[in-house]
C-alpha cells in the first residue's frame, strides 16, 4: 500500500523500517498573512501527550556574559543531553511565542529508524525555545535550529516545525543522519501567501528543488545523502523529502495524514481535497502542502478548525458504538485492535483528550511587538478548553497557568489545567448533553476576549508612546485577569456539571430531576444483543406490570 501511494513516478524509494510517529502526537495550522482575515500570520499547535502537564512558559530574555554555557534538558523526559555556548543576548519567551512575535509549533513524524543519533545534544522542544530566545524572524529562526544541530548533533526523530513571524510563515522538516553521523538533513519551505498549510506527526514536503531562492531552505545535502543511503535514484527534481525520510504507512495515512485532511476540508471545500488519499485508495494522490481557504481567516476560526472529530465525514466519531449512547468521539488508547487476525484502528481526531495544552498564534506587525504578538492559550482538550489572550510582551504568566503551579503527580484544584481536565472528564460522561452546557461557557468567555481585544490594543499602544514599560504592565494585568476569568467559570463551570447530571440525572434550572430516555437506536442496540434476556414477558397468572 505504501509503494501504491507514492507521488513521484520518476523516484525510487526503497522499503524502509519507519518509525511511528509519537503515540500522543499533535497537530499543526499555518496561515499566512493573506489568508488572515487583519492580515496576521497565525499558527495554532496542539501539545499532545498523555503525561505533558498544561501550564504556560515564561523565560525573561537578558544578556549574558562571555563563556557563559547552557544546558540542554531533553523537553520530552526531562534528561539532561549536554551543555552549548549561551548567545550574548537572548530574547523573552511566552509559551511558544517571543518578543519579536517569533512563534513555532511543531509534530513529530518519527521516519527511518536508523537515523536516530544517541550522541546529538540538541532536542526538538530545546531547538524551538532556543531558536525563540535568539531569533527576530522567521527565517533568522531556521538559521539557528539547523546550525544548532550541524554544530552539536541532533537527539531526536523526525520533525515538522511550523514557524511563522509578522510577515511569513515557513514549515521546517528535519531529520537526524543517524549513529556516527552527527547533524540532520532538513528542507525549509516558504508558506504561500494567501494559502493555510498543516501538518500531523507525517512529513508533508515532497518536490522542492523547482522553488524559487526566496521560497526554499535546504541542506546541501539533503538529496545526496538519500542516494549514498541508496534510498533514492532519480532526478533532483523528483526528489521528495516526505517519501525518502519518512514513507507512508496505512497508520500516518489515517491517523496523520486524516487530520490534515480535515483541516482543508472545512477550510477550502473549493479546493475539493479528495479523501481518497487518507483512506489509502491504491493510486490516489497526495494531497497539497498547502491550499487556498474558500474565507480569509481569523483566530475564532482557527479555533474551530482544532475542534474536530471528523464530525459530518465518513470517520465521524460519534457514529459507531464505540461512541456510546451519548455519542462520545472520544476512544480510549490503545487505537489499534483486532478481532480474529484482523486488524482495525480508531480514528485519531484532533481534538482529543492527552492535549496538554493548545494555542493560537498573532503575529502583527502593524503594532509595537509586546501588543502585536498574542497567543490565544488553552489547557487540556481543544473541544472543551476556552483560549484566551496572552500578549508576547507581559512580564510574568497568569498564576493558575503558570510553569511549576502544579504537575502531573498530583491533582489540583489551584491549577487551570487540572480544573479544566474536571470539566472535560466529567463530560466524556454523558458528551452529548454536556458539550452544549461547556460551549456555552466557552463561547460567551472567548467572544468577549476577542470583542475586547481592539480596545486592549489601542489602550496599551497609546500607553506604549508614553512607556513602554507601561504598556506592558497594562498587558500583563489584563492578561492575568483573563487567565483568572477562564480558570474560575470552569470551577464554578464543574459545580454546575456536576449538580446537573449527577447520578445520571438531568436537572433543570428549577432543580427539577429528569430522566431523559437514552436515544433510539441505542435502545435498539441493547435488544439486538441482550433481547432474548431482558425482553419483558407476558406470564399466565402473574399481574401485569403498569407502563
Amino acid at each position: 500500500m505504501r509503494n501504491l501511494l507514492r507521488t513521484a513516478a520518476a523516484a525510487t524509494v526503497l522499503t524502509a523500517t519507519v518509525a511511528a510517529p509519537r503515540l500522543e502526537a499533535c497537530t499543526n495550522i499555518l496561515v499566512t498573512k493573506g489568508a488572515s482575515k487583519d492580515g496576521a500570520p497565525m499558527i495554532a499547535y496542539t501539545a499532545d501527550a498523555h503525561v505533558l502537564y498544561g501550564e504556560l512558559y515564561f523565560k525573561a530574555g537578558g544578556r549574558h556574559a562571555s563563556g557563559a554555557m547552557r544546558d540542554i534538558i531533553e523537553w520530552d523526559t526531562g534528561k539532561f543531553l549536554g551543555r552549548i555556548p549561551e548567545a550574548p543576548v537572548t530574547y523573552t519567551r511566552v509559551g511558544n511565542i517571543n518578543e519579536h512575535q517569533v512563534a513555532i509549533g511543531e509534530t513529530t513524524f518519527g521516519g527511518r529508524r536508523e537515523l536516530g543519533d544517541p550522541t546529538g545534544i540538541v532536542d526538538y522542544g530545546s531547538l524551538i525555545y532556543i531558536a525563540l530566545e535568539r531569533s527576530k524572524t522567521a527565517r533568522e529562526a531556521i538559521q539557528v535550529m539547523t546550525q544548532l544541530v550541524e554544530e552539536f548533533g541532533y537527539a531526536s526523530s523526525g520533525e515538522s516545525f511550523s514557524i511563522a513571524d509578522t510577515n511569513e510563515v515557513w514549515m521546517l522538516e528535519m531529520i537526524g543522519k543517524g549513529k556516527g553521523q552527527k547533524g540532520a538533513v532538513w528542507v525549509a519551505v516558504r508558506i504561500p501567501d494567501g494559502t493555510i498549510a498543516a501538518h500531523a506527526n507525517q512529513a508533508r514536503i515532497r518536490q522542492f528543488t523547482h522553488l524559487k531562492a526566496d521560497e526554499v531552505m535546504y541542506s546541501k545535502d539533503v538529496i545526496s545523502f538519500a542516494r549514498e543511503k541508496g534510498w533514492f535514484k532519480g532526478s533532483d527534481k523528483a526528489f521528495s523529502f516526505a517519501d525518502t525520510y519518512a514513507p507512508l504507512t496505512f497508520g500516518a495515512l489515517r491517523g496523520c495524514e486524516a487530520r490534515v485532511w480535515s483541516i482543508f476540508n472545512r477550510a477550502a471545500k473549493g479546493a475539493g481535497v479528495s479523501m481518497d488519499f487518507v483512506k489509502a485508495v491504491p493510486g490516489a494522490k497526495p494531497m497539497p502542502l498547502f491550499v487556498k481557504p474558500d474565507q480569509k481567516l481569523d483566530p475564532r476560526d482557527v479555533m474551530t478548525l482544532l475542534r474536530d472529530h471528523y464530525e459530518g465525514t465518513e470517520f465521524d466519531m460519534t457514529q459507531d458504538v464505540g461512541a456510546g449512547p451519548f455519542k462520545s468521539p472520544y476512544r480510549w488508547r490503545p487505537m489499534g485492535f483486532k478481532v480474529g487476525d484482523q486488524a482495525y484502528v480508531h480514528e485519531r481526531a484532533i481534538s482529543t483528550q492527552q492535549t496538554g495544552w493548545s494555542f493560537v498564534s498573532q503575529s502583527r506587525g502593524w503594532l509595537p511587538n509586546p501588543i502585536g504578538g498574542v497567543l490565544w492559550f488553552g489547557v487540556d482538550d481543544t473541544a472543551t478548553t476556552t483560549y484566551f489572550p496572552v500578549y508576547c510582551g507581559i512580564k510574568e504568566v497568569p498564576k493558575h497557568w503558570a510553569q511549576g503551579h502544579g504537575s502531573m503527580r498530583e491533582f489540583s484544584w489551584d491549577s487551570a489545567f487540572w480544573v479544566t481536565n474536571a470539566v472535560t472528564n466529567w463530560a466524556y460522561s454523558r458528551w452529548s448533553d454536556m458539550i452544549g452546557d461547556v460551549q456555552k461557557v466557552q463561547q460567551e468567555l472567548e467572544g468577549t476576549f476577542i470583542s475586547e481585544q481592539a480596545e486592549i490594543d489601542a489602550q496599551a499602544a497609546s500607553l506604549f508612546k508614553q512607556s513602554p514599560g507601561q504598556a506592558r504592565d497594562f498587558l500583563t494585568a489584563y492578561t492575568a485577569r483573563q487567565g483568572e476569568r477562564v480558570y474560575n467559570s470552569y470551577r464554578k463551570l464543574f459545580e454546575h456539571l456536576m449538580w446537573k447530571y449527577l447520578d445520571g440525572n438531568v436537572r433543570d434550572e428549577m432543580g427539577n430531576v429528569k430522566h431523559p430516555a437514552y436515544p433510539a437506536d441505542w435502545y435498539k442496540r441493547i435488544a439486538d444483543e441482550r433481547g432474548e434476556i431482558l425482553k419483558v414477558k407476558k406470564v399466565q397468572g402473574l399481574a401485569q406490570d403498569e407502563e
